[in-house]
C-alpha cells in the first residue's frame, strides 16, 4: 500500500544550519494497517508524516502509496489518497462555515468544484446520521459554526471528515494532544473504530506510550531521522511499557 525507498531529509542542505532530518528510511506498509510512531523530539516523526502528506518535499528517496509514485506531487494532488489529522484541533476545519458546510467540503476533497454543489435535505439527513454516532449531541446542530465548538468536538469531526470522500492513508500526528484525557480517549478510540470500519491504512505519531501499546498492529521507534526499531502485531502485543522505557 505504502513503500517508502531510502527517504531522506535534509534542512538548510550546506549550511551551517544544516538537520538531517531522516537519514535512509526505508518502510513497507500494507494496506489497512495501523501503525504507530514513536520517539524524542526532533527524531524524524513528524519530518517521515509531512513527507507522505507531501508538506516537506524529500531530498533523496521514493514515495509510493498505492503503486502511485507521488514523490513529487502537491499536497493538494496526494489528497485522493491521503487525509490528515493534525495535533492543533484548529487546523482541520473551517471556523468560519458551519458543522454542515464543513462535511459538504470534505465530501468533495478531491473532485472537481461547482456551483451546483450544494447541502440539501437527502445531504443534511446523512450528516446528522453520521455524526450522532460520536455521542455529543451535535446532530442537531449541524448550522453553528465550527469555529464556536470544543477543540475535542472539532477533533472528532475531523475524523469524520476525512473519510466522506475517498481515502486510503490517514495520518495522524498527536491528535489527542491538545485535549483533556477524557475527551483523548473518546478520540482515539473512535479513530480506532474509523480506521477498522473503512480499512484505513494509517499512522499516529504520539507520545502517550500507553496510546502506543493500546492501538495500531505494528510500531515503530525513531531515533535521529532513522527507524531504529520495527514492530509487528505479536511483536508488539508481547510489549509492556517498561520495554519502551527502556528504549529511550
Amino acid at each position: 500500500m505504502i513503500e517508502l525507498r531510502h527517504i531522506s531529509k535534509t534542512f538548510n542542505r550546506n549550511t551551517p544550519n544544516e538537520v538531517k532530518a531522516l537519514r535512509d528510511v526505508n518502510l513497507k506498509i500494507d494496506s489497512s494497517r495501523f501503525v504507530v510512531i514513536i520517539g524524542s523530539n526532533g527524531s524524524g516523526k513528524s519530518s517521515l508524516l509531512n513527507a507522505i502528506a507531501g508538506s516537506i518535499d524529500v531530498t533523496e528517496g521514493k514515495i509510493v502509496v498505492d503503486d502511485h509514485e507521488i514523490t513529487h506531487l502537491e499536497e493538494y494532488q496526494r489528497s485522493k489518497w491521503i487525509a490528515r489529522i493534525f495535533q492543533n484541533p484548529l487546523m482541520g476545519t473551517a471556523p468560519g462555515l458551519s458543522i454542515l458546510e464543513n462535511f459538504r467540503l470534505a465530501s468533495v476533497r478531491t473532485q472537481s468544484k461547482k456551483f451546483s454543489i450544494g447541502t440539501n435535505e437527502k445531504f443534511r439527513k446523512k450528516i446528522r446520521d453520521k455524526i450522532s454516532l460520536l455521542n455529543l449531541g451535535l446532530e442537531n446542530k449541524v448550522d453553528q459554526l465550527m469555529g464556536t465548538l470544543s477543540g475535542g468536538q472539532r477533533q472528532a469531526l475531523t475524523l469524520l471528515m476525512a473519510v466522506m470522500d475517498e481515502t486510503k492513508v490517514l495520518l495522524m500526528d498527536e491528535p489527542a494532544a491538545a485535549l483533556d484525557p477524557k475527551t483523548a480517549e473518546l478520540l482515539m478510540n473512535l479513530a480506532d473504530k474509523i480506521i477498522r470500519e473503512f480499512h484505513l491504512t494509517a499512522f499516529l505519531i504520539t507520545h502517550q506510550l500507553k496510546d502506543a501499546l493500546a492501538y495500531g498492529d505494528r510500531l515503530i521507534l525513531m531515533q535521529e531521522g532513522m527507524v531504529t526499531k520495527d514492530l509487528g502485531q505479536s511483536e508488539k502485543a508481547a510489549l509492556q511499557l517498561n520495554d519502551i522505557f527502556n528504549w529511550f
